[in-house]
């Protein structure tokens, strides 16, 4: 059996021929197939590719469209919360401006306090134990944030040094240079630390006290607690400034029970020495009800008072 083949090949030369093994022809045959078949998987792989692209591509379009639509609607959520927040802020705003024309209209007309205490009730009060005498004072503003030097302007009607108009001052501007250390005059929680552009005090401090009780302290330089702390009595809290609406370093300061406004110089007075004398002033206060409600709490001062917060009469 024959196992050769001859290839003949015809050109300008002549006639030439070649006798190959039937080896090498089917080395030369499976070579073909096989590229063959390299082929196909080449371009069925190339293929698949194309598609898992066009897949992925279709996947991120999808994702993008999502996007911009969920991008779309936080834009209308914090524009609906933007325009929420400044409609809250309006309303706190005319509460406020409420409170004072309140206060103006009570102190114009003399009308009736919260309550009046009969003469017993007046005289339980004058017969406060030592701790409760201790525990209103821990518990309530009592004494002077800062290390006390006199009052720049006092609670009640005022010409506004900034705005040179006749407004209710809320508060009470004690005299202080800049970076003067205040200190908590009661036990609290921070309800604001922070700039307060709407109101005009710069860097603000509010802390909220028991039983109603806040206190303001504005125009600071330097906070040095945060939102949501909880602060003693005596602790430092911040140092004075001039920011906001203020024409000079000085600290205001300001009492709150139930949004109405007290005047702070009857709480900056208070101490042991003229311990009675805030019930005869400050009519705001329902004090004997808020005397029941603490008679059986025995405080535990952990910080000592600063000096500062000690004010001769």
């Amino acid at each position: 059996m024959n196992k050769h083949f001859t290839i003949t090949i015809h050109d300008d030369n002549g006639v030439r021929q070649f006798n190959l093994h039937k080896f090498v022809k089917k080395a030369l045959y499976y070579a073909a197939i096989f590229l063959l078949t390299l082929a196909m998987i080449a371009v069925a792989t190339i293929l698949y590719l194309n598609d898992a692209v066009d897949s992925m591509q279709m996947k991120k379009d999808g994702i993008e469209k999502a996007y911009q639509e969920l991008e779309g609607q936080n834009s209308k959520l914090l524009s609906s919360m933007q325009e929420t927040q400044k409609s809250l802020l309006v309303k706190k705003q005319e509460l406020e401006e409420l409170s004072d024309s309140l206060t103006e209209i009570e102190q114009m007309i003399g009308l009736k306090p919260i309550n009046e205490e009969s003469l017993e009730e007046r005289v339980s009060l004058a017969k406060l134990s030592s701790s409760q005498r201790l525990t209103l004072l821990n518990l309530l503003p009592s004494g002077s944030p800062i290390e006390y030097k006199g009052i720049t302007s006092k609670y009640g009607y005022r010409i506004h040094p900034t705005l040179n108009r006749q407004e209710f001052h809320r508060g009470t501007d004690l005299k202080a240079p800049m970076n003067t250390a205040i200190y908590a005059t009661a036990d609290g929680v921070v309800e604001w630390a922070g700039m307060h552009k709407s109101s005009g005090y710069g860097n603000l401090i509010i802390l909220e006290h028991v039983y109603g009780f806040k206190s303001y302290f504005g125009h600071l330089n330097k906070i040095v607690i945060k939102s949501g702390q909880f602060v003693k009595k005596g602790q430092l809290i911040g140092y004075t400034g001039n920011s906001g609406m203020s024409n000079g370093p000085h600290l205001h300061y300001e009492i709150r029970f139930i949004h109405r406004v007290l005047n702070p110089y009857y709480f900056i007075k208070w101490t042991q020495k003229n311990y009675n004398e805030i019930f005869d002033k400050e009519k705001k206060v329902p004090w004997q009800s808020l005397i029941t409600a603490t008679s059986r709490i025995t405080y535990q001062p952990i910080l000592t008072q600063p000096s500062s917060q000690l004010v001769q009469k």
